[in-house]
């Protein structure tokens, strides 16, 4: 019998960016690098478990803008012409590094991953979700939803409404790609304020993650620390991030993804190779990107050496007996002092596994592999299968937290992003407004009430508050907020003035088409 339990939980997000007014779009890469360094991936390593019988247990989010990019039939083509593009620049890097043995040898082997994702992108009809939905049949994969657009509750108090859009609309969107009603939440930024318990109950759902300040803060002192769930008192539960786990993932310094034999993220042939030679596979205007290929492994020096991925992998393996050894005495402690069996939540971002850590999928392969087969202390479980064999639990109230710099939001209200608010909160009082002035509105008007909506949602992600944050892609962030904040003002003078202008209505519902189903009335 094992004495305690490992839930595994991946976050797999991204912003909804699209852009069909452009033919290629810069980032519209991040989605393309994700399907291709991290989804594929993962999805490669579920159905290789599921072929050798290994009985796994994983959670993972797909929040409602990723399953609606993976179901878009824009994106699916425009993945196809990029994955075609790779291997035409794979071809190549074979002829030209023919002399090499070592980077022939690498070129040859991005050359089958990109084939392979090529042929499991056309596997799955060119929809992902298929893939994912397949595996939570199977029993093996958890997946649970996020707020429609990543919308940071702690800096919503404002407007209770639009959280509860958000979360109406989240889960409208789940049943649409999964058949039945989510059980979970991935709280955006793990963002979390006394009350939004409240809201989540009123949707069914049943449990959501905290940072580990979240619950230690709590009040009552949580009896069992972050190694037991809590019930909030609205009967909702709350798991709680382990922080031990995750500095031993996170962390590229003192963590498993800084090894000097791991890939180097940093060193990528689109911005090494001689410009003429590159210029047809990175961006048409002439800016460098990534391309995925990359020859060089960490080194822990400037002069970087040769990516040798037998190395690599041996070391991915050693690093999975490392993290299942530490969590077997993690648990055998904490059994004994609790005398009950602990549960170790480990969150972290799906990208993270793939596209910024290269091995990140096998490590996860290995892991689960080990934790079958060469141990009995501890044992895979997903957080609705452990509220089940322990429903009972302690009543605490979490206190606000968030994950991220300081904890506290500081990510999302600072200097270079607070400016948002303003606008953020004067559009979500008068989509109020409009709800409660046409409460039964049909034709023209309904369409123009849903579109206000989307706007919104869409100008609420906590994306491009983060990446103003990060000052990255400022300018980009910057245009999406102001953007969409535009277009909902546009609609909400027109529904007002009762003259709707159908053809700007067309433009924003081709351009920004998320949520077909949207409900205007959820924002209430």
């Amino acid at each position: 019998m094992a004495k305690g339990y490992l839930c595994l939980v991946l976050h797999a997000h991204l912003p909804f960016v699209r852009h069909p007014e452009f033919d290629d779009f810069l980032e519209e890469l991040w989605f393309y690098e994700a399907i291709t360094e991290t989804y594929i991936p993962l999805i490669k390593v579920f159905e290789g478990l599921l072929k050798d019988g290994v009985d796994f247990r994983l959670t993972m989010s797909v929040t409602p803008t990723l399953a609606a990019m993976l179901g878009d039939t824009i994106l699916q083509n425009r993945y196809i012409r990029h994955i075609n593009r790779l291997i035409e620049l794979a071809n190549k890097e074979i002829q030209r590094n023919e002399s090499s043995f070592e980077l022939s040898n690498l070129s040859r082997m991005y050359l089958e991953h990109f084939c392979d994702c090529r042929d499991t992108f056309e596997k799955y009809n060119r929809n992902l979700v298929t893939a994912f939905k397949n595996f939570q049949d199977a029993g093996k994969l958890e997946i649970i939803t996020c707020a429609a657009t990543h919308g940071y509750f702690p800096l919503m108090e404002a407007n209770a409404a639009s959280k509860r859009a958000q979360l109406k609309v989240a889960v409208q969107s789940y049943e649409s790609c999964f058949g039945k009603k989510p059980t979970g939440i991935w709280l955006p930024e793990c963002g979390y304020n006394p009350g939004d318990d409240e809201l989540l109950k009123e949707v069914g759902i049943k449990y959501f993650f905290s940072d580990s300040h979240g619950i230690l803060h709590g009040t009552p002192r949580p009896k069992y620390g972050v190694f037991a769930p809590v019930y909030c008192k609205s009967g909702v539960a709350s798991f709680a991030r382990d922080l031990e786990t995750a500095k031993q993932v996170w962390s590229s310094k003192d963590g498993y993804p800084g090894d000097y034999y791991y890939r180097e993220f940093y060193r990528d042939i689109g911005f090494d190779l001689d410009f003429d030679y590159i210029k047809p596979y990175i961006h048409p205007d002439g800016i460098r990107i990534n391309t995925g290929i990359k020859y060089y492994r960490i080194t822990g020096s400037d002069h970087k050496e040769p990516y040798m991925p037998e190395l690599a992998k041996q070391k991915a393996a050693e690093h999975a007996g490392n993290f299942m050894f530490n969590r077997q005495r993690q648990v055998e402690y904490l059994f004994g002092v609790m005398n009950k069996k602990p549960i170790i939540v480990s969150p972290y971002d799906a990208e993270l596994f793939g596209h910024w850590w290269y091995e990140g999928p096998q490590w996860i392969d290995f892991l689960i592999r080990k934790i079958t087969f060469d141990q009995s202390v501890i044992k895979m479980i997903t957080p609705f299968e452990y509220l089940k064999e322990n429903p009972v639990n302690q009543v605490v109230t979490p206190s606000m937290s968030s994950w991220g710099w300081k904890g506290y939001s500081e990510m999302w209200l600072q200097g270079a992003n607070d400016w948002i608010y303003r606008h953020l909160d004067q559009a979500s009082e008068r989509m109020n407004k409009l709800v409660k002035a046409y409460p039964h509105a049909s034709g023209v008007r309904k369409r123009a009430l849903n579109q206000a909506l989307r706007e919104l949602l869409l100008a609420q992600s906590s994306d491009w508050s983060f990446i103003m944050g990060t000052g990255t892609h400022v300018n980009y962030a910057v245009s999406r907020i102001k953007e969409h904040i535009i277009n909902f003002n546009c609609l909400y003078r027109d529904i007002v003035s009762n003259h709707v202008d159908e053809n700007r209505l067309n433009c924003l519902e081709q351009r920004n088409n998320i949520f077909p189903n949207i409900n205007y009335t959820f924002h209430s």
